[in-house]
């Protein structure tokens, strides 16, 4: 019975909400959302360095979060290029001053502070013509406004950046009277204007006095209450503001310490000075508020404007626009071929056949598919290349991983179904295999899970695992099938490289900044050669003789030598990588290090699986496996000694892995080790005969569309090309979390669909055609090639 319900419950989830129904509902909310976000913006304003100077939320300890921006956090190295030739003044209190030790430990760390009390107190970096000052004014009064004044006389050293902000002193002289914050509101409102002339060449930040822990203030203290220091914020704000309507040069407010010490303020240790992280967030902000339209960080999208497209960029909306042009096109001529009636033959009386045939279901599908792809690319590119949708950093804890985990495993044990196959890696297997594993890098992805190195060298075994699963089923393609045609090649590598290669041109990205593409082409190719070139050993031909076998063995013997001494020897890796025009494939940032980085990461796995399926493939031919429905893939005891090796192999590796210190001591033994783990699972998945009949159709069918998951995750999932979270409901991050995944879970499978019915049209079977094809297609990437070439670097 209970099983019957079980069955029912899932046939009534799966006829009311399938995949067709999702897409629909994603397209609507994608639009919704698209209004939603543009419309917030033209009404409340657009302006990210509001945002980030203004309001946030702490992500965790000494984590800030700014509304709907990035902040990038600025390096020693990145601050002095930023302030290079730069005047920086921080004018104000003993608040001030601690501002201006935090904004200089960022310039240069370990920078030690003074005892010096109610003093100017200066730094330098001569080398760099960077000078960054404290002026001791405690009270916004006359002799603030004179300092003010005579930065703008001729000859004096005007800086190009002044903070500024006091309050606390006033209120302490003169016992928190009104007539006190009249006079304060008048002084700020003196000051405005030299602040705006300030402003017109420079950049000036008045910062918002923080609250204080009334309980920890001195007695002579008392009298500074966080009542008192909101009216002379309204006052400061209503005298800034003033100004601001006659005068397009503003004076910006520094709000975001304030709020972020609101939080913090219980910390402090004498109940008016805000602790030190408080005033590190504070500093990081002006950092990013001065720095980042020039340094451009990937993660820092506060205060940075939209670049202009480049000329692919316009190419590619041109060819989608056409392709939406050709298919209006040819509906509307269908619409007037299928209403108009044909008149008969006057002499025959037989229906006259059109002037113009229909176009051939091959041409539509292909503009069609062309369309779809060009909406999906807008979306693309509104989320991570406009400035529409809000970003976030990540930020990493336990639960954002391990609850997750949870969730997708329950919802994979719920969908099993009984296999068609029960042989070993079966095909349902395979991507059930994939698609738990991509479900589990996702989660990793966008919870910051890298931070934490036991997760960090699990997950690396889950890349190893997909690459395995490379030499593995190309491998046995080749092996079984012995079909090296051209048909196969390019249908294989259309399959994996479609979706980049127009990503590359619509979101301006390098071929190597989707790394795992050209880590499965190279190795597709890898297996291709090693098994196509001279002598080509195949299963049969190997059954006519048994010494093919230890061909295929000393084949894979000699990859194995060649490819050990490609990652030991660096300078013969770097010639052949760094070659033109080779390098446009694996260069990023003009450096192929990132590619021997992920080359190298795995470089035997492959070779491993070539290995298994070898193994496999030729027990399984000799009948030494048994694969039968419910039946052990050995004898009792020789399963049991397998599970149990198996087991010891993922406790002994998680155990090594919690007991890493770092990345890169654990990252040298990676490519030696990975495939025990790899080994241990399939062996557990595989010796149970029970295990083998059933399988995950939840994983399975997100292992279907695994590649497109980890390619549009990129841009439409994570943002700031990966670096953030993609933010569509702000303030809610469970619920935005919940729409972005069910929208980009769609547009992967609808990519992946494309790419299907592309192939189908674009690839004949037709050996002639297919050449004439590759021909200008090489024609139309060398001509690309040599354009990006000829570009300088960005």
């Amino acid at each position: 019975m209970a099983g019957l319900a079980y069955s029912l419950g899932k046939r009534d989830i799966n006829q009311h909400f399938n995949i067709k129904n999702a897409k629909l509902i994603s397209l609507v909310l994608v639009v919704l959302l698209s209004v939603f976000h543009a419309t917030s913006r033209y009404i409340g304003g657009a302006d990210s360095c509001e945002w980030l100077l203004s309001s946030g939320r702490y992500l965790g300890e000494n984590v800030w979060q700014p509304y709907g921006c990035m902040m990038h956090k600025y390096k020693s190295i990145e601050a002095k290029s930023c302030l290079s030739q730069k005047r920086v003044a921080f004018v104000g209190d003993s608040r001030i001053r601690q501002l201006f030790y935090s904004f200089i430990d960022i310039i240069n760390p370990g920078q030690k502070e003074d005892d010096k009390k109610h003093v100017d107190i200066a730094f330098e970096e001569k080398s760099l013509s960077l000078y960054v000052d404290f002026l001791w004014n405690p009270e916004a009064n006359n002799s603030m406004k004179e300092r003010l004044i005579s930065w703008k006389h001729e000859g004096s050293a005007k800086p190009d950046v002044v903070i500024l902000g006091a309050a606390t002193w006033s209120i302490k002289l003169h016992g928190g009277s009104s007539e006190t914050l009249q006079q304060y509101k008048v002084n700020v409102t003196a000051m405005a204007q030299h602040l705006e002339s300030l402003a017109q060449r420079g950049e000036v930040y008045w910062v918002l006095q923080e609250p204080v822990n009334e309980e920890l203030l001195r007695t002579d203290r008392k009298m500074i209450t966080n009542r008192q220091l909101e009216l002379y914020n309204q006052a400061a704000m209503d005298a800034l503001d003033a100004s601001k309507s006659n005068n397009r040069w503003r004076v910006k407010l520094l709000a975001a310490t304030r709020q972020a010490a609101m939080e913090t303020i219980d910390q402090s240790d004498d109940g008016l000075h805000i602790p030190e992280g408080t005033r590190n967030i504070g500093a990081m902000v002006l950092m990013n508020a001065l720095c980042n339209k020039l340094q451009r960080p990937i993660d820092g999208s506060c205060c940075q404007t939209v670049p202009m497209p480049n000329l692919l960029q316009k190419l590619a909306v041109c060819f989608f626009i056409g392709c939406g042009l050709v298919i209006l096109g040819l509906h509307v001529l269908g619409d007037q071929r299928h209403h108009r009636p044909v008149p008969p033959d006057v002499e025959s009386l037989e229906e006259r056949k059109p002037a113009s045939a229909a176009p051939p279901p091959a041409v539509k599908t292909l503009f069609q598919a062309l369309c779809r792809m060009g909406v999906i690319m807008a979306y693309f590119y509104l989320c991570d290349r406009a400035d529409l949708f809000m970003k976030e950093q990540k930020f990493y804890t336990h639960s954002t991983f391990f609850v997750p985990l949870v969730y997708i495993f329950v919802l994979g044990v719920f969908y099993n179904e009984n296999s068609k196959e029960v042989k070993l890696l079966n095909r349902e297997q395979t991507d059930e295999w994939k698609g738990w594993m991509q479900l589990v890098i996702l989660i990793y992805h966008i919870s910051g899970a890298s931070a934490f190195i036991p997760v960090y060298m699990h997950v690396r075994v889950l890349v190893a695992a997909y690459l395995f699963q490379t030499g593995y089923g190309h491998f046995s393609f080749f092996w079984l099938k012995g079909d090296f045609g051209l048909y196969r090649v390019c249908q294989v590598l259309f399959r994996l490289n479609f979706l980049v290669l127009v990503l590359c041109v619509v979101m301006n990205r390098p071929y190597q900044f989707y790394y795992f593409v050209p880590l499965v082409t190279f190795w597709f190719f890898v297996i291709y050669a090693l098994l196509a070139v001279w002598p080509q050993i195949v299963q049969k031909r190997a059954n006519a003789s048994k010494m093919w076998h230890f061909g295929v063995l000393l084949k894979l013997l000699v990859l194995s030598v060649f490819i050990s001494f490609l990652a030991y020897s660096q300078a013969f890796f770097n010639s052949i990588f760094s070659f033109w025009p080779f390098s446009t494939l694996f260069e990023l940032n003009g450096s192929v290090y990132e590619w021997a980085f992920r080359w190298k990461l795995d470089r035997f796995v492959v070779i491993y699986g070539m290995l298994f399926a070898f193994i496999y493939l030729v027990l399984q031919k000799r009948q030494v496996l048994s694969e039968g429905k419910g039946e052990a893939l050995f004898s009792p005891f020789i399963s049991n000694m397998l599970l149990l090796f198996s087991l010891t192999t993922f406790v002994m590796y998680s155990m090594w892995a919690s007991g890493c210190k770092n990345k890169t001591e654990c990252n040298e033994m990676h490519p030696y080790i990975s495939v025990l783990q790899i080994l241990a699972f399939v062996l557990i998945r595989n010796i149970p005969g029970y295990a083998r009949s059933i399988y995950s159709s939840f994983f399975a069918w997100f292992g279907k569309i695994s590649l497109e998951l980890f390619i549009c995750q990129y841009h439409i999932w994570l943002a700031a090309d990966t670096k953030g979270i993609l933010v569509l409901i702000p303030g809610v991050p469970s619920l935005n979390i919940l729409v972005s995944t069910f929208i980009f879970v769609c547009v992967a499978h609808e990519i992946s669909v494309i790419t299907n019915d592309l192939a189908k049209v674009i690839i004949p079977k037709d050996t002639a055609a297919l050449v004439k094809r590759l021909g200008v297609f090489s024609l139309l990437v060398l001509l690309i090639l040599l354009w990006a070439k000829e570009q300088p670097n960005t």
